[in-house]
């Protein structure tokens, strides 16, 4: 890496900003709610299938308004379900200048369930979905509950997929050669709004304004993801607390917020090279 590599316009921070929109089949619903008490083993939860359809039907709207007001472009990572489901609120994105990302085809259909050409089907049907509802193929990805196998960013990569966010070992973008071609793995976020909804919402802002602060005064060229979901953070209480923390980082001169397509862009565009930690910051 060249020691003058900077963001675009030299810019110290990126801020990449995700948010999810998802669902699950029929029956089905998060494993994590607010009810503290479970239910019995078997039972079919009904609350918990109505809570997690807030997202499509309230939560994804109150954050594109706090993304409004805040004046950031973020990404959407939609279930293809969830676009069959709200597709109005999928075309509300694109409306809105943000981008679509693909969240595979429902929140409890498991990329490393299936075999290789299972996956193969499956990620092709939800690009295929999310296109029709949208009327834009997405050009990133991001599976379910980190499902993901070996071969996945390959079969990617056949679908025309160009980046994916779901990088667990890096703080920073980072190429892959598959036998197919390249594609661009971006991290995920270490925090999202699900940790906080049992405590103190406050939490989430305090997580990201301290991450943010450490960026900017000890690494330069630092890249932090925030990321909320439509049926957690797009509750008021959450919200909220995201709406502080964009406005707080927009506060800044030197940083920057792109959309992760942007920076994927920027980042075969410029090369930089070698971005891990110990290239950055050691001699």
């Amino acid at each position: 890496m060249s020691e003058t590599a900077t963001w675009p316009g030299g810019k110290r921070v990126a801020v990449l900003v995700s948010v999810l929109l998802e669902n699950w089949t029929e029956g089905k619903s998060p494993t994590y709610f607010p009810r503290t008490t479970p239910l019995k083993p078997g039972a079919i939860d009904h609350g918990g299938v109505e809570w997690s359809h807030y997202g499509g039907r309230e939560g994804i709207w109150r954050l594109l308004r706090v993304l409004e007001r805040a004046r950031v472009k973020a990404t959407i990572f939609a279930n293809a379900l969830s676009a069959e489901l709200y597709p109005e609120a999928v075309r509300a994105v694109i409306a809105a200048g943000h981008d679509l990302g693909a969240h595979g085809y429902a929140q409890d259909k498991y990329l490393s369930d299936l075999t290789v050409d299972e996956q193969q089907r499956s990620i092709r049907r939800a690009l295929d979905i999310l296109e029709s509802q949208s009327g834009r193929r997405p050009q990133g990805w991001c599976s379910p509950v980190y499902s993901f196998t070996p071969e996945t960013p390959e079969l990617l990569v056949r679908e025309g997929v160009h980046w994916h966010a779901e990088a667990l070992d890096t703080s920073m973008p980072k190429l892959i050669e598959t036998p197919a071609g390249p594609i661009v793995a971006l991290p995920w976020s270490e925090f999202v709004d699900n940790r906080v909804l049992r405590a103190s919402p406050r939490d989430y802002y305090d997580v990201y304004k301290d991450s943010f602060d450490y960026l900017y005064d000890a690494e330069p060229m630092g890249l932090l993801h925030l990321a909320v979901h439509s049926h957690f953070g797009g509750r008021p209480l959450i919200a909220a607390q995201v709406e502080k923390i964009l406005r707080y980082v927009a506060g800044f001169p030197d940083v920057w917020v792109p959309r992760h397509a942007e920076l994927v862009d920027w980042f075969l565009a410029a090369r930089p090279g070698d971005l891990s930690y110990a290239k950055r910051f050691f001699k």
